[in-house]
């Protein structure tokens, strides 16, 4: 029996992951569109954050932007972010609070702003990206 909730919901939502480390997973499901996406538990958070893309170095301002006003009217769960010259996506839930449906509607979140944003945000990729 799984001890953790979080991959006791990983295993429910039959989705694509391995444990890269105690409390420390890794989503590789290519067909719910969750590749990449990092899961840790840092008592009390789960942390829950994905690499979009690198930070472009031209049109920045304009780039800056777009990520400001799509955190503000378009990312249901999380927000966009900076770690170092990542672009992120990044949601954090609490552990002792956190049920299925609020663990299900971010990893959905994410996987859909994945999805919608990247036409908006891949022309301001730099070639060789």
């Amino acid at each position: 029996m799984v001890e953790n909730k979080i991959e006791q919901y990983l295993i429910e939502f039959k989705y694509s992951y391995r444990e890269v480390k105690p409390n420390l997973w890794l989503l590789d499901d290519e067909e719910n569109n969750l590749e990449g996406i990092v899961v840790m538990y840092v008592d009390p958070l789960v942390i829950i954050q994905v690499h979009v893309m690198d930070a472009p170095k031209l049109n920045s301002h304009e780039f800056y932007r777009k990520l400001l006003e799509l955190n503000a009217s378009d990312m249901i769960h999380g927000a966009y972010g900076l770690e170092g010259n990542k672009v992120i996506i990044i949601d954090t839930l609490r552990y002792d609070t956190m049920d299925y449906p609020e663990f299900r509607a971010t990893l959905d979140a994410i996987s859909q702003a994945l999805t919608q944003h990247y036409p908006v945000l891949s022309v301001y990729r730099e070639s060789g990206a």
